[in-house]
């Protein structure tokens, strides 16, 4: 069975960033612009994506966005 506490990293961001960066989205918003962004770059589902690859990929769609997530990482 997988650690479940490196879970709590991911969420921490997401949560972050829909709060204080686009609060106005909707959380399918969120992850559904995330996802056609990733498809769109990486011509893969990120279903498939480990957690910390995940991270790293978000923070790359919130920099093609000017969304300001570098400025207020919480991690």
């Amino acid at each position: 069975m997988r650690d479940a506490n490196r879970l709590d990293k991911v969420y921490t961001i997401m949560c972050f960033i829909h709060k204080k960066c686009v609060p106005d989205w909707r959380m399918g918003q969120l992850i559904s612009n995330f996802m056609s962004w990733h498809y769109d770059k990486y011509k893969s589902d990120y279903f498939y994506i480990e957690e910390d690859k995940f991270i790293d990929r978000f923070v790359e769609f919130c920099d093609y966005f000017n969304i300001p997530f570098k400025e207020v990482r919480p991690c």
